[in-house]
């Protein structure tokens, strides 16, 4: 069986010349971010010379969370879980009357 090639195992001499990133200047975070929020397209290119359109928004009240607090919170239940317990212990404003706001 032969062992499949991990990304320390792939030398520059073996990727591909399309690949070449030398005359990159090193990438932004974030620069695409509120073009994606925005909603964005993807072109799909087929074989058959046909293309395929897709169209992705984010749905309203979606929010998108950074890759270290999604390591903590996989899902939307998990999420809404922990906000719900924050919740909980944060302490209810009130007026001057005694009012809640």
């Amino acid at each position: 069986m032969k062992k499949a090639k991990t990304e320390e195992s792939i030398s520059v001499e073996e990727m591909r010349p399309e690949y070449d990133f030398s005359t990159m200047k090193g990438g932004v975070r974030g620069k695409y971010y509120k073009a994606y929020r925005e909603g964005h397209k993807v072109v799909v290119h087929k074989e058959d010379g046909t293309d395929t359109v897709q169209y992705f928004k984010l749905e309203d009240g979606a929010v998108m969370l950074e890759p270290d607090v999604q390591k903590y919170f996989p899902t939307s239940d998990v999420v809404n879980k922990a906000l719900r317990s924050l919740i909980e212990i944060i302490p209810a404003k009130r007026s001057a009357s005694g009012h809640r706001k």
